[in-house]
């Protein structure tokens, strides 16, 4: 398991924050034992553990799950996954 503040992991999360800057001004900030990953002041994704994590809403979650049964391998497909509450 690697820290947070492991090479390795600043290294995908630079590498994340490069991929989305065509969003606009996307940053990160250590947080969580992870990163936070924020455009306009606002988190929308965690990476943790060299895994990147999107905050998504209900219709994102249909879509996804539309998609993913149309056109995504099986072994892609998202795991089922408890939500907090």
């Amino acid at each position: 398991m690697l820290m947070s503040g492991s090479k390795k992991e600043k290294e995908f999360v630079s590498y994340i924050v490069d991929l989305m800057q065509s969003m606009g001004p996307v940053y990160s900030k250590g947080m969580f034992g992870g990163h936070g990953i924020f455009l306009d002041g606002l988190m929308f994704g965690l990476v943790a553990d060299n895994v990147l994590y999107l905050k998504t809403d209900k219709q994102i979650n249909r879509l996804n799950k539309t998609l993913s049964q149309k056109t995504l391998h099986p072994s892609l497909t998202p795991k089922k996954t408890k939500s907090l509450r």
